[in-house]
């Protein structure tokens, strides 16, 4: 399988009920086909340091912002399946995503344990500096599953909805499977509209028609500010 590596785009999210969803996801087949993967499950592991320093700054909504993960995808994931260390860098709304592949195992090896990988270029010394100067390890486990879209005329243009967002803070390792405590107030669908140029117009006559509108929405963030934080502040209260 061929994976594109690096790319630079521009990311806009909506948030759809039900209703919407259904509405948008009929509409959309005269234009796009649904990708090679069908529906499918995304598994991510985020890091960040002691200070949580990353999604307390991306929280702050910064003109810059960026974020470190180990991903992979599929319905189970075992020491030699396809994975991605990326690096997800936001500047006034254009997305810069760059990754370093390799075997699971090796990658987490390399983030819980520091066990360097043999090969190694340039893409992973970037974020080998990244990890050593902010001192990142594996900080929690986001999974979701997703439906992906790619236009019948662009290739490069995608549509994705997410739905199913589950989390967990221990068992930081992608082998021990899927499970975790689900987002309860996430949308229904998160869609994400990915493209390197214009929005096609098709597409922003659903949009209109539909008075769906584009909004903000972080998985790492939502979890961070609805759940992990709010035990935190319980854990001071009980302390003091």
């Amino acid at each position: 399988m061929a994976y594109a590596n690096t790319y630079k785009r521009r990311e806009m999210k909506f948030l759809l009920d039900e209703k919407q969803f259904g509405t948008v996801y009929s509409a959309i087949g005269e234009f796009m086909t649904e990708d090679e993967f069908g529906f499918h499950t995304i598994r991510n592991i985020y890091l960040d340091n002691e200070n949580d320093d990353l999604i307390r700054s991306s929280l702050g909504k910064p003109i810059f912002k960026e974020k470190v993960r180990l991903r992979a995808y599929g319905s189970s994931i075992v020491d030699d399946s396809d994975a991605f260390i990326e690096i997800k860098k936001k500047y006034r709304g254009i997305t810069y995503k760059r990754r370093y592949e390799g075997e699971y195992k090796v990658l987490h090896d390399y983030l819980s344990k520091g066990i360097l990988p043999e090969k190694r270029d340039q893409v992973f010394e970037e974020i080998n500096y990244l990890v050593k100067q902010k001192m990142l390890y594996p900080k929690i486990v986001i999974c979701y599953d997703r439906e992906a879209f790619f236009g019948k005329e662009d290739g490069e243009f995608r549509v994705t909805f997410d739905g199913n967002i589950r989390w967990r803070t221990f068992n930081i390792d992608l082998r021990a499977g899927d499970n975790g405590t689900p987002l309860y107030n996430a949308p229904y669908r998160v869609m994400e509209v990915k493209s390197a140029g214009a929005v096609p117009l098709w597409l922003v006559k659903i949009l209109s028609q539909n008075k769906i509108y584009n909004g903000s929405f972080s998985k790492y963030g939502t979890i961070y500010q609805d759940e992990i934080k709010q035990n935190q502040l319980k854990e001071e209260k009980v302390i003091s």
